[in-house]
């Protein structure tokens, strides 16, 4: 951002926070008053990127107790929310998969078992890509499948005679990788930080408590069918290449698979934490309920002891997973490896400030339910609508076309409140539209600036703006329609509570 832009960015946000502090012109309490110009100024800055976002996400701990909003510990309490250590956790066992090249050796796998003629290659890559981004960051998936993608592209051009559109091909495939980074993310609780920052509202308010397997089995279903609307999409309407089987792009395959050799003891041991966390993750809810059986017909009072019982969470489990990988040796006998599959040196690479920002979010959020504004907000917006189908497909597609233009985090944080307060008003289930708030962020296609992912493929110049908008435009109204119909058909039958 150019010096001038940020200084007007930064003017503006004062100047909104003290239209809202002296002028109130929506008629607030002086609590309401107070909450409303903090959040006109962190949204601001949020929105314009005035300041890096986990900055701005600061700015609670100094406002609230110095205005008399709250006092410091009730302010910097959602830094420690334990939803940010879930995330903390799922960060640092993405570290150690990246640093071991297990990351690798999972994607080259996937698109040699898919094949490699022109669509299959295609597909191979997003599949790859959409299950790796369960797991890691966007961005982080982008960045390792970017190269991978480039390579092959550069040599099917430099010796590709057959027939097919090779133009066609790079098209998809740059685009392939950053929509299945964005669109992966949504199948799990950590696979993207909307996802994680929701949660948090949610358990923070009370409304629900989404475990793990309950969000896969509603989401994972719809990340996947997305991935495959976007294969369909791309390489049978839009962008057809038309390429046969070409041995060239399998020898790339194999030959950077013969290069990585057998799983060394690093990625067999960062694969078995892995694997365990995950299993835990999913069996989350049959190993307590065990517990309790086992408990009881051990005629054990579960009231009085209810210590005895090791009742776990998917926090629990994701710091537990994490802190394996900084107890299991290494076990790797190359010059320079750590001795363990972590080391605290590693977290250098670790994005520590969407822990701050997810904080920041949750604290903005508390001050203004607590004051209020949320409730008034809800009922403003429930003024213009009845309900039902139709308005979860508007606050779908209303939070897909927004995050084309703003940091999804900061989107969630900022709409979550509004939409449990509109939902309260309109008698519906917060769920139901929080949920498609929140599967919505994920899905930005159609900008450059919409994701990092997208950022990083658009400067290949193997696609131009037009590509961009027309491929994410139809996949935009493709994913507000089925994150509606699973919103408001599917997730009352597959979640408890509904």
């Amino acid at each position: 951002m150019s010096s001038v832009r940020q200084f007007i960015s930064i003017a503006i946000g004062i100047a909104l926070f003290l239209f809202f502090l002296f002028v109130n012109p929506f008629d607030l309490s002086p609590q309401a008053t107070k909450v409303a110009a903090v959040a006109a100024l962190m949204i601001t800055w949020w929105v314009s990127e005035a300041m890096p976002m986990p900055v701005v996400a600061l700015l609670p701990l100094i406002l609230f107790p110095s205005m008399g909003i709250s006092k410091i510990d009730e302010a910097a309490a959602p830094y420690a929310n334990p939803i940010i250590f879930l995330f903390l956790g799922g960060f640092l066992i993405g570290l150690a998969i990246e640093k071991w090249n297990l990351h690798k050796r999972i994607a080259m796998n996937i698109v040699r078992i898919t094949g490699t003629s022109g669509d299959r290659i295609v597909l191979g890559f997003i599949i790859a890509t959409g299950f790796l981004s369960m797991w890691l960051s966007n961005t982080a998936t982008t960045m390792m499948m970017f190269p991978i993608a480039m390579s092959v592209i550069k040599v099917m051009e430099d010796n590709h005679k057959g027939p097919g559109n090779l133009h066609n091909l790079s098209i998809c495939l740059m685009m392939a990788i950053a929509y299945a980074s964005n669109l992966g993310g949504m199948a799990t609780i950590i696979g993207t930080p909307p996802n994680v920052a929701y949660v948090a509202f949610l358990e923070k308010h009370n409304h629900y408590t989404f475990d793990f397997r309950e969000w896969m089995m509603v989401c994972a279903p719809l990340a996947w069918i997305l991935l495959f609307c976007l294969y369909f999409v791309m390489v049978k309407v839009l962008y057809p290449n038309n390429i046969p089987f070409d041995g060239l792009a399998k020898k790339i395959i194999k030959g950077e698979l013969q290069k990585m050799g057998k799983l060394s003891a690093p990625e067999k041991r960062v694969l078995f934490v892995f694997v365990l966390t995950a299993t835990l993750w999913i069996t989350r809810d049959l190993i307590n309920n065990m517990q309790v059986v086992i408990l009881t017909n051990m005629q054990v009072d579960i009231i009085n002891d209810v210590q005895a019982v090791a009742k776990l969470d998917d926090t629990m489990i994701a710091v537990f997973g994490a802190v394996l990988l900084f107890i299991i040796p290494s076990g790797s006998k190359e010059e320079g490896a750590t001795k363990q599959l972590l080391e605290w040196s590693d977290t250098n690479h670790m994005a520590w400030g969407i822990l701050l920002l997810f904080g920041g979010g949750i604290s903005l959020a508390t001050q203004l339910e607590k004051a209020g504004l949320v409730q008034l907000l809800g009922q403003w917006i429930a003024g213009f609508s009845t309900g039902g189908f139709w308005f979860v497909f508007i606050v779908a597609i209303a939070s897909i076309f927004i995050s084309e233009v703003m940091s999804n985090v900061a989107q969630v944080i900022v709409f979550a409140p509004v939409i449990a307060g509109v939902a309260e008003a309109l008698h519906m289930n917060p769920l139901q539209l929080g949920l498609a708030m929140t599967l919505g962020a994920s899905c930005a296609g159609m900008l450059p600036m919409g994701t990092p992912p997208n950022a990083i493929v658009f400067a290949s110049h193997r696609l131009k703006l037009k590509h961009m908008l027309t491929t994410g435009f139809v996949m935009n109204m493709i994913a507000a329609t089925l994150i509606s119909l699973f919103c408001w058909y599917l997730l009352p039958v597959f979640v408890k509570g509904i």
